[in-house]
């Protein structure tokens, strides 16, 4: 690779963003950062009583993230972080600095990943699971990203993303 790729898997909670990340950074030796570690306590505590967060709330999470991915640009490495990124200008926030983020919205259906997080440990209670659907504004033509249906198993998700990648 002449120029560091920078992938930001996207979606809602509980859609795989961190299992799909890890994988993609096993598999293509990026630089994984978990996004959710860029939270400040505040949010975490937030959302951990279920109240949804504002873009004010928002702002200083995604600035540190696109800072990370800037650092790392800067650098020369390749990374895969994690992100919600629900919103185009939250998605243009990332893309403000020099790395050029490729998206890679994870997207299935509500119902599928409220199980899914009814059957893990997080923070983000399923009860703001509606809020984040309905914040969901999906990757534009403009955008550089795709989107993934995660009803198929995560190795064949995995190969999906590094096969556009490849093309």
């Amino acid at each position: 690779m002449s120029r560091p790729l920078h992938l930001v898997v996207m979606g809602v909670a509980g859609v795989g963003k961190t299992t799909v990340a890890r994988r993609l950074a096993d598999r293509l030796d990026l630089v994984y950062a978990e996004g959710d570690d860029f939270h400040p306590e505040a949010n975490v505590a937030k959302m951990a009583s279920g109240q949804p967060l504002t873009d004010a709330d928002r702002l200083p999470w995604l600035e540190a993230l696109a800072a990370w991915i800037d650092e790392r640009h800067a650098d020369g490495d390749s990374t895969v972080t994690t992100c919600s990124a629900l919103r185009r200008r939250y998605r243009d926030i990332l893309r403000s600095g020099g790395a050029e983020p490729y998206f890679v919205h994870l997207d299935g259906p509500e119902e599928l990943i409220r199980r899914r997080m009814e059957g893990r440990e997080h923070f983000m209670p399923p009860a703001l699971l509606r809020s984040q659907f309905e914040t969901l504004e999906p990757l534009e033509r403009d955008e550089a990203g795709m989107t993934v249906d995660v009803t198929r198993p995560v190795d064949a998700i995995v190969t999906r993303i590094v096969t556009a990648l490849e093309t």
